[in-house]
């Protein structure tokens, strides 16, 4: 079973050889590595093509135009090979046993359809900074999760024949791509979790999700649950009504304010609890 780590690259050279050597250091090895260049700088891209001209299971291809990362991730799961895909950003990396972890419950566990686990936020250098404590297991096929709070991260990866099945991810978004994808895929099927740090997140000043970009990032992340709410059918919400059009980020994120209370996550605890006991 052919793994495809599917890489989005803008300008990021400066950092991709982190990347690079984590993916050469994979303890699973049926893998390949597809990267799509974004419409950046000539010198950029010939830094990435000469650091994978020696191995023949990376290939490189690039955008007409600078598109965004709705459109090249997109593209980049239509351009995989592999039965199973995951992201990797060119400034971050995996850890060894990343591939291996998920390919496991992939071939043991068929009606899996995504894994995640923990990351890591690192610094510049990709040296650690502080773990990703939110990540947990999640309840399998609830209408009324959203992913929010964040649970479901890096590193995600999930069944291309699956995400054939579902809306696929929309083009569209320039932030917040990642968070369409999960909850797409979420409705098809299982999410596993694996309590392992096995992603390492550098944060720097030209990260897409970082600095400036956190109120977009907010903004975007409001219109995917929207989009969610409208296609799971959902009217109400907690005794809220859902509104007939996207009115914006604080009206969204309140209907889901009693996700946050100690009643419903008790009760999110013991249902997650009851589905690993009886499947």
């Amino acid at each position: 079973m052919k793994f495809s780590i599917l890489i989005a690259h803008y300008n990021n050279a400066i950092f991709f050889k982190d990347c690079f050597e984590s993916i050469l250091q994979q303890t699973y090895t049926d893998w390949e590595a597809v990267i799509l260049d974004d419409a950046s700088s000539e010198n950029e891209k010939k830094i990435i093509r000469e650091m994978i001209s020696d191995d023949k299971r990376f290939r490189f291809f690039e955008n007409e135009k600078n598109s965004g990362v709705g459109v090249t991730k997109s593209k980049l799961i239509e351009m995989a090979e592999g039965e199973i895909c995951g992201f990797l950003d060119p400034d971050d990396a995996i850890a060894p046993t990343a591939i291996q972890k998920c390919m496991e419950i992939f071939q043991t566990k068929k009606n899996t359809v995504l894994t995640y686990s923990r990351f890591m936020t690192c610094d510049q250098n990709l040296n650690p900074i502080a773990p990703f404590r939110s990540a947990m297991q999640v309840p399998s096929g609830d209408p009324y999760f959203f992913n929010f709070p964040i649970q479901i991260a890096h590193f995600v990866t999930f069944r291309k024949a699956v995400y054939e099945q579902t809306e696929k991810m929309n083009p569209n978004l320039k932030i917040g791509e990642d968070q369409d994808l999960y909850l797409k895929m979420y409705e098809k099927g299982n999410v596993q979790f694996i309590n392992e740090t096995n992603y390492l997140y550098r944060t720097h000043q030209g990260g897409i999700s970082q600095n400036d970009n956190k109120k977009k990032s907010h903004e975007y992340f409001a219109q995917v649950i929207f989009n969610t709410m409208k296609r799971r059918g959902l009217s109400s919400i907690n005794g809220k009504k859902v509104p007939e059009h996207y009115t914006g980020a604080d009206e969204i994120f309140g209907l889901l304010q009693y996700q946050h209370k100690l009643p419903f996550r008790i009760k999110k605890k013991i249902k997650i609890t009851l589905q690993s006991i009886f499947g």
